[in-house]
């Protein structure tokens, strides 16, 4: 198979690094096993994100009191309100997870960065958005910016309590199922659309490493065109890596 061409860039944008102090301004859930955190700062009003799958560090204390750090994507931010919002995947056990369990209304944290973005075209033929848990808050951004008429196709790993109706204009076709194998396979079965697309995946990281190989060599989608990325590592605390 021909690898594909590209005409489109991915702009990246580097911003000052600056720690901001938070207070959770409101807590509300989003599914079994998602939690949307609120935060409100003075710190906000210029705060800056241009990507969908942004990142900045969330600082908060552990049980014992020690400084833990944890990577998540602001799925919202108003400047003039100078609100933030997070989005929480509730594992079985982890510092993060016990913290957002126990989020309340006033409670400090310090939210670092981001320290850049990799703004990705919104007039690509098509975009192709895959992932667990971990990658809706990223996927759930991209649908709200993305144009009418965009066509996306989304395969998403979620068990029924997390399955979401997404604000979007655009064109969806999403598919839902229920573990890492479903989702490679699913991925492995779909027939890519004509034209230039992107790709962008996020979740577990021997899944991810499955997807990339389905998508980089099974489907000789352009590295260019492409981004998956290791989100967590099943036993791993603290894990972010990018694969392509």
């Amino acid at each position: 198979m021909e690898s594909k061409s590209i005409t489109r860039e991915v702009q990246r944008v580097r911003y000052e690094l600056k720690f901001r102090d938070v207070k959770v301004a409101a807590v509300r859930a989003t599914g079994a096993n998602m939690l949307s955190v609120t935060f409100h700062g003075d710190a906000l009003e210029d705060f800056t994100s241009l990507s969908f799958d942004d990142h900045v560090k969330f600082v908060f204390p552990d049980a014992s009191g020690a400084s833990v750090r944890r990577d998540y994507t602001p799925i919202g931010h108003d400047a003039q309100r100078k609100e933030l919002v997070l989005e929480f995947a509730l594992h079985a056990e982890g510092a993060a997870t016990d913290w957002a369990r126990q989020a309340q209304v006033g409670m400090d944290a310090v939210i670092a960065g981001p320290r850049g973005s990799m703004v990705v075209p919104l007039d690509y033929d098509w975009h192709l958005l895959a992932g667990d848990l971990s990658s809706l808050p990223a996927i759930t951004r991209r649908l709200q910016e993305l144009p009418a008429g965009a066509k996306v196709l989304a395969v998403i790993e979620a068990s029924d309590g997390d399955i979401r109706e997404f604000d979007t204009k655009a064109d969806l076709d999403v598919k839902w199922v229920k573990s890492g194998e479903e989702l490679v396979a699913a991925l492995r079965a779909l027939a890519l659309p004509a034209g230039e697309g992107y790709v962008w995946a996020a979740g577990e990281a021997v899944v991810m490493k499955a997807v990339r190989a389905v998508l980089a060599d099974d489907k000789q989608h352009p590295r260019e065109a492409m981004r998956v990325s290791a989100y967590w590592k099943r036993g791993a605390s603290d894990f972010h890596e990018k694969l392509d």
